[in-house]
C-alpha cells in the first residue's frame, strides 16, 4: 500500500491570523505546495509561565515548524496567564489587555504568513529558521505611518532656527499626536504599516477629528493635508508601494477676511505714549509691531533678519531681502524711512540680529496691554501688523497686487488677494479714477 503523505498543516484563523483557504481551496495551490516540498507548516504560540515579570505577566513565545525543521522565537508580548487560551493562541474576553494583545498577535501572525509566502515564491528550499529570519527582518525594517511622521519631525526639529520655524515643527508634532490617538482607538494598536492602510482611512480620520475631537473644519483640513504629504513622501522614498490618498480632496478652505488695523487704529498704536524707562518691554513690543506694519514681516522673520538681509539699489534706497521661515520663499521690500528709523533705534554691533528678540509669550501679553493703552476695542496680535502692511501701507497707496505679493513672500497671488483686502478708501479712489477716465466715453446702444 502506498503510504499517504502528510497533509499541509494549517492553524485556524485566530491562530494563524489569516485564512489559507485561498491556497487549500484549489488543486493548483495544493500542487504548488507539493512542488515546493512543503508538507507541513505550523505556527504555535504559547506562554512561558516560568518567566513571569514583576506584574505577574508571562511572555508569549512562538514556534515555527516547516516540514521537519523547527525554530522558536520571542514575540515581545506578554499577558496575564489567566486570560490565555492555549487552543486558540489568543486572550479570552474583551478587556483592554485582551483586545490590544490580540491585535498585536494578529499583526505578528500576518508578518509570519507574509514571510512564508515570500519564501514559497522563490521556489527554493527553506526551513523554519528562514521563515523566522525573514519575518523578524521585515517587522524591524517595515516603515509605519507614525514612524514616518517621527522621521520628518526629527528632521524639522534639527532645522529649527536654520530654515524652519518652530511653528512648523509644532504643527507636524500635534498632527502626529492626533493621528496616534485615532490609530489606538480604531486599530487597538500603537501604529500601522503603510501596507495596512486603506482608502477609507483618511475619511475615517476626518470623521474622528470632527465628531469625536470636536475640532474645526480648518483644523481638520490642516491635519489631512499633512497626512497626505507624509504619505506622498513615504511613496517617493519607497516605504509605501502605493501613493495613498492622492485623489482625496481636502475640505474646502474657509476664507475669512484677515484682521488689519484701520488708519485711525494704526495712528493710535503708533503715537501711544510709552515710557521706555518704565516699560521697556512694552515699548519694544510696540516697535516690533510697527516694524511689521512698515515691512510686512512675520514675527519669526522680524527677529531673525541680520545685516546680510539689507541691500542698497543703484539709487541708494535700502532694501530688505529675506527667505521666509514659513515657506523659504524670497521676500523683498524697500524700507520706508520709519522702518529704517526703528533699525537705527535698536542698532547694536554686539547683536547679530537687527532687532532684539522678545519671548513670544511676553510679546502676546504685551500686545493685549498695547491695545488697551492705545484705546483699541478689537483684539490685535502681531500678525495683524503684516495684514496692515498689505492693506494700509501698500494697497491703499496704490501699490499693485503683484508687487505686494513679492513683498510679502507669497507663493501665489491668490494668497495676497486674501491678505490685501480692498478698503473703502481704495474703492472710492478707484471709482473716482474710473469715472474720470470714462467721462468722455460715449455709449452706443
Amino acid at each position: 500500500m502506498k503510504k499517504k503523505s502528510s497533509p499541509f498543516c494549517l492553524r485556524s484563523y485566530t491562530m494563524f491570523c489569516i485564512s489559507r483557504n485561498a491556497y487549500t481551496a484549489s488543486n493548483f495551490a495544493l500542487k504548488k505546495y507539493k512542488r515546493m516540498k512543503v508538507e507541513k507548516f505550523k505556527v504555535l504560540l504559547y506562554l512561558k509561565k516560568s518567566g513571569l515579570d514583576k506584574s505577574g505577566k508571562a511572555p508569549i513565545m512562538g514556534r515555527i515548524t516547516v516540514n521537519r525543521t523547527m525554530t522558536q522565537f520571542g514575540c515581545k508580548l506578554s499577558c496575564t496567564p489567566e486570560l490565555w487560551n492555549p487552543r486558540e493562541s489568543r486572550l479570552n474576553g474583551k478587556s483592554k489587555e485582551a483586545v490590544e494583545t490580540n491585535a498585536k498577535i494578529e499583526k505578528l501572525l500576518l508578518a509570519i504568513n507574509s514571510a512564508f509566502d515570500s519564501l514559497l515564491e522563490r521556489k527554493q528550499e527553506f526551513d523554519a529558521t528562514a521563515v523566522k529570519d525573514m519575518f523578524q527582518g521585515s517587522m524591524d525594517k517595515q516603515m509605519t505611518l507614525l514612524k514616518q511622521f517621527d522621521r520628518i519631525n526629527e528632521d524639522l526639529k534639527s532645522r529649527i532656527g536654520i530654515d524652519r520655524a518652530e511653528g512648523t515643527y509644532s504643527k507636524y508634532y500635534y498632527t502626529r499626536q492626533i493621528l496616534a490617538g485615532f490609530i489606538r482607538e480604531r486599530f487597538k494598536t500603537e501604529d500601522v504599516a503603510f501596507g495596512q492602510l486603506y482608502e477609507r482611512f483618511i475619511w475615517d480620520f476626518q470623521d474622528y477629528v470632527l465628531d469625536e475631537k470636536k475640532q474645526s473644519l480648518q483644523s481638520v483640513r490642516h491635519y489631512l493635508a499633512l497626512l497626505k504629504k507624509v504619505c506622498r513622501i513615504a511613496y517617493k522614498e519607497g516605504h509605501s508601494e502605493r501613493y495613498f490618498f492622492c485623489n482625496f480632496k481636502l475640505p474646502k478652505q474657509e476664507i475669512s477676511a484677515p484682521k488689519a488695523l484701520t488708519r485711525e487704529e494704526f495712528v493710535k498704536v503708533r503715537d501711544v505714549e510709552i515710557s521706555v524707562r518704565r516699560r521697556p518691554s512694552l515699548a519694544l513690543t510696540r516697535d516690533l509691531f510697527l516694524f511689521a506694519c512698515y515691512t510686512g514681516t512675520a514675527y519669526a522673520d522680524t527677529v531673525s533678519i541680520t545685516r546680510d538681509n539689507l541691500f542698497s539699489d543703484d539709487d541708494g534706497n535700502l532694501w530688505l531681502k529675506y527667505h521666509r521661515k514659513k515657506n523659504e520663499y524670497l521676500a523683498r521690500v524697500k524700507l520706508l524711512p520709519e522702518a529704517i528709523a526703528l533699525l537705527d533705534k535698536y542698532k547694536d554691533e554686539s547683536r547679530e540680529t537687527l532687532l532684539p528678540v522678545q519671548d513670544y509669550r511676553v510679546l502676546r501679553a504685551n500686545m493685549k496691554s498695547l491695545r488697551v493703552l492705545a484705546g483699541i476695542k478689537t483684539d490685535i496680535i502681531y500678525h495683524v501688523g503684516r495684514h496692515s502692511f498689505a492693506s494700509l501701507i501698500t494697497l491703499e497707496e496704490g501699490v499693485p497686487i503683484e508687487t505686494i505679493s513679492r513683498m510679502l513672500g507669497h507663493t501665489n497671488i491668490q494668497t495676497t488677494q486674501i491678505y490685501a483686502r480692498v478698503t473703502p478708501k481704495k474703492l472710492f479712489e478707484d471709482m473716482d479714477t474710473f469715472i474720470e477716465a470714462t467721462k468722455d466715453l460715449v455709449l452706443v446702444l
